[in-house]
């Protein structure tokens, strides 16, 4: 056990620089390495690609921790945080190598020496010490690690120290805790020093993995490590000067777990499964088996081999498959598959590691033993003939059924043709039918029977794969006649273009344009026909396809693109069943001067003073040649009062008013000439207006003479029309007014009672006299009841009270005396103080009985009047209910 407190093989010595004394706070940093040199040592001449061999530190005065670190050889690799590494094997021929290591910083490149030393033992410089000494109880020595001592000479902070790591077992059985390592301050002679860790196992989970002895600094241990878990762990060592402080800057410590093989392979599947052909030779591959084991990569302990155990069935052979131990690539061993006898094979295969001697783990490969195509396709009948319409494409000619003794529905079994012979024009097409066991042949292209009426094939079959062993190839026959059909007759050219002029006479001879019919044996005869002649400007002889001129023709029509009029040509055989060809015929129009220019203007307006010019715009619908440039010239009266004269590309009309002329509408008559002399006369209707210049403003005659007496009548007649209305509005609103009153009215000024403890007359008194009310019955009227004579004295009535408190009883008693007095009016009660006159305009209330008069009142609508009308609604309105 006393090996692991050794620094195992690669450990790194680093040789640091040395710093001159000075103060505790440096004063300035500057960009650099943190030694002048770096010293690797190892303990053989011969290193490995891969291999670590430190690690180089650079400090660029930031908080950077990665840099591009550049190797001058090649063979040694530095990654960004420092690591030097190996990228190929180096072997150390006089013991050591030297190179140099660059980066850059400020845009300046900074090199350091690097070399690698071959030294069996360990070395211990004087700024950083790793040696070993004895542990109080133990008879095994630890490493002790002596915090780096304080230089100075550089104005520069110093980074972290590369320590070589401590490397300590996984899986250690104790007993725990287990000391690793001491560490020691250089100071712990001249004061008390305690010692303490920080970081991922210390005070950061996994909380109390490792701990330290403050007083002693021993590093222990407290269970066993899982390098699977976590292969490295980085703790921080701090060493404090009791009262004093600080003693140490803090310490990097990390501790490598060494791997053990404690993992066994595992497959990445079971079973696996693979194919293999049937007519497979010998070294052919077969299938690959793999497994991985978690213990460290490239290490034996994660180096797997493979082996076969056992084969079943062990037939024909106990050796049919071997397997590659590395990379476990199954082959096939010997010849002998036999899909019909043997189709399956199930081979238990062991994966083992430290090279095939370690632990071991088993699995199986199933192999199934695919059909090969031994068996040759065959048709089912080696000739056809058969017969084809001409004219055809796609066509069905023949199907060709084949039998195959191979697999079902595999690349063996299925079928594939090819026309061989008799088919060098591709007139035919061979496909494999849906089945997959029948070949298809049509045609390709139409077939002619007046060019070839018999084709004879020669169609082979094969499988979708190559024969795996040499086989007869099956053919078949096929024989093909080529029935005749009436064939429509064929222009020569389908498209025909002829030019003529377009003022060609009727009844001119354009072109002779016929069909040939290719049923030569038929001797039939075509007759013509024009279809599509839009224009109706042509004519044909239905015999001989002769096509004159019917009707003149115009180059300028619509009915004529790009100077071109087409025509579409019939030409129909005789046969029974008559077959038509068409034709096209393309007639290109010469253009002649047939049209004379004109004015596109017909209405100018200008001012009788200072006129402006006035651009006239022509046209000629004849091509070039026959129109600009033009000439102009005025005819008649227009001479004397106007100028007109062509613009400077001769293709538009300058007109100028000379003369100030009255405000009115003139006449201008102008004679256009192209440039062959054909004219054509052209009036332009002019409105001179009372204006100067360009601009034009002209002012109706008719709105001119409407003066100020004309715009008063308007206005009057509409004064009278408002007045009118407004007198028609009043006399509508009086007789309104004279009618009955509505049922129900939204509004009645009679309804607006504001005294509500004094009563007055009827219809008949509107003019109230409030006075009465409080005189009794000393007031009533002279008109008594004749139907009851006087039978007992006057009673006598009390007057009205003072006091407001006996007005109570002066109703009670003067009501008691009205019951009794037989002068008074025939009512039951005190209810009326005077006389309302007799009759009323009102007439009787009995016609508002509401049983009889109201059926044809609609009394729905007092629903849209709002919620206080709603009880009257749903009385009146509900129906019979």
């Amino acid at each position: 056990m006393g090996a692991f407190w050794f620094v195992e093989l690669g450990v790194l010595t680093l040789f640091l620089q040395a710093f001159n004394p000075g103060s505790a706070e440096e004063s300035k940093c500057l960009p650099g390495f943190n030694s002048e040199m770096y010293i690797f040592k190892v303990e053989r001449n011969h290193l490995q690609s891969g291999r670590r061999l430190g690690k180089v530190v650079f400090d660029d005065c930031t908080s950077r921790t990665s840099f591009l670190f550049h190797s001058e050889d090649s063979r040694f690799k530095v990654d960004g945080d420092g690591t030097l590494k190996l990228k190929r094997g180096v072997t150390l021929h006089n013991g050591h190598k030297e190179f140099y290591v660059s980066t850059q910083s400020k845009g300046k490149k900074i090199t350091v020496p690097v070399r690698v030393l071959h030294e069996a033992r360990h070395c211990h410089h004087h700024h950083h010490e790793m040696t070993t000494q004895p542990q109080p109880g133990s008879s095994l020595s630890l490493p002790v690690l002596n915090f780096p001592k304080s230089s100075g000479g550089l104005k520069r902070r110093k980074r972290d120290w590369v320590i070589p790591p401590i490397n300590f077992p996984e899986n250690d059985r104790g007993p725990f805790p287990k000391n690793m390592v001491q560490i020691r301050s250089n100071n712990d002679k001249e004061v008390k020093i305690l010692y303490s860790i920080t970081g991922p196992g210390a005070d950061q989970p996994p909380v109390g993995l490792f701990t330290v002895d403050k007083n002693s600094g021993f590093l222990y241990v407290t269970q066993p490590l899982d390098r699977e878990k976590k292969d490295k762990y980085v703790l921080l060592a701090h060493a404090v000067a009791v009262g004093e402080g600080k003693a140490e800057a803090p310490m990097d410590i990390i501790v490598e777990v060494i791997d053990m093989n404690d993992n066994k392979p595992v497959f990445t599947q079971d079973p696996f499964t693979g194919t293999v052909p049937e007519a497979s030779k010998p070294g052919d591959e077969v299938m690959q088996v793999t497994a991985t084991d978690a213990d460290k990569e490239g290490s034996a302990h994660s180096d797997v081999r493979y082996t076969i155990l056992s084969q079943e069935p062990p037939l024909p052979s106990l050796n049919m498959f071997v397997i590659n131990p590395v990379t476990g690539m199954i082959r096939v061993n010997a010849a002998g598959l036999d899909r019909e006898n043997i189709l399956k094979y199930t081979l238990k295969i062991q994966a083992a590691d430290l090279e095939g001697n370690g632990l071991t783990s088993f699995g199986k490969a199933i192999i199934t033993v695919t059909d090969s195509n031994d068996n040759a396709p065959q048709f089912v009948t080696p000739s056809y003939t058969v017969s084809v319409p001409e004219n055809k494409v796609d066509a069905l000619v023949v199907k060709m059924p084949v039998t195959d003794g191979d697999d079902p529905h595999s690349s063996a079994w299925a079928t594939t043709f090819k026309i061989v012979d008799g088919d060098p024009q591709g007139l035919f097409n061979v496909s494999t039918g849906p089945s997959k066991l029948e070949g298809i042949i049509t045609t390709a292209k139409p077939l002619d029977f007046e060019k070839n009426n018999k084709y004879t094939l020669l169609v082979t079959v094969a499988n979708e794969v190559p024969f795996a062993v040499p086989l007869p190839t099956s053919t078949a026959t096929v024989i093909v006649n080529v029935e005749d059909v009436n064939e429509a007759p064929v222009f020569s050219p389908v498209e025909k273009m002829i030019k003529k002029p377009e003022d060609l006479p009727v009844d001119s001879d354009l072109v002779l344009y016929t069909a040939t019919d290719p049923d030569t044996a038929r001797n039939q005869k075509v007759t013509y026909k024009i279809r599509n002649d839009l224009a109706g400007w042509l004519s044909i002889n239905k015999d001989t396809g002769l096509i004159k001129v019917k009707s003149p023709m115009d180059r300028e029509s619509t009915f004529v693109q790009d100077n071109k009029y087409s025509v579409v040509v019939l030409g129909t055989d005789n046969d029974e069943i008559p077959a038509t060809g068409t034709g096209t015929l393309i007639i290109e129009l010469e253009d002649v001067n047939d049209n004379p220019p004109t004015i596109d203007e017909r209405m100018i307006k200008v001012c009788n003073k200072e006129s402006s010019p006035q651009l006239l715009s022509i046209t000629d619908k004849d091509g070039a040649g026959f129109a600009a440039p033009y000439t102009v010239q005025l005819q008649g009266s227009s001479l004397s009062n106007w100028t007109a004269r062509m613009n400077d590309t001769k293709t538009g009309i300058i007109l100028t008013l000379k003369t100030m002329l009255d405000s009115g509408d003139y006449t201008v008559v102008l004679r256009v000439s192209d440039i062959q002399g054909l004219h054509q006369e052209s009036t332009i209707q002019a409105s001179v207006c009372d204006c100067k210049g360009a601009d034009v403003q002209c002012i109706d005659k008719a709105v001119a003479g409407f003066g100020l007496s004309s715009i008063l009548g308007i206005l009057g007649a509409i004064l009278l029309l408002l007045l009118l209305s407004l007198l028609l509005l009043m006399f509508l609103r009086k007789r309104g007014g004279e009618k009955k009153e509505p049922l129900l009215q939204e509004d009645d000024v009679r309804d607006n009672i504001y005294y509500y403890d004094e009563e007055g007359g009827g219809e008949d008194d509107q003019d109230f006299d409030l006075s009465v009310l409080h005189r009794g019955l000393d007031n009533r009227p002279d008109v008594f009841r004749n139907d009851i004579a006087p039978t007992m004295a006057r009673p006598e009535y009390r007057p009205r009270p003072a006091n407001p408190a006996d007005i109570g009883n002066f109703i009670d008693d003067n009501l008691k005396a009205a019951d009794n007095d037989p002068t008074a009016p025939p009512y039951d009660s005190l209810l009326v103080f005077d006389y309302e006159g007799g009759g009323s305009e009102a007439g009787s209330l009995s016609s508002l009985n509401s049983s009889s008069s109201g059926d044809d009142q609609d009394y729905d609508l007092l629903q849209q009047w709002g919620p206080r009308f709603k009880k009257l609604s749903d009385m009146y309105g509900g129906g019979e209910d």
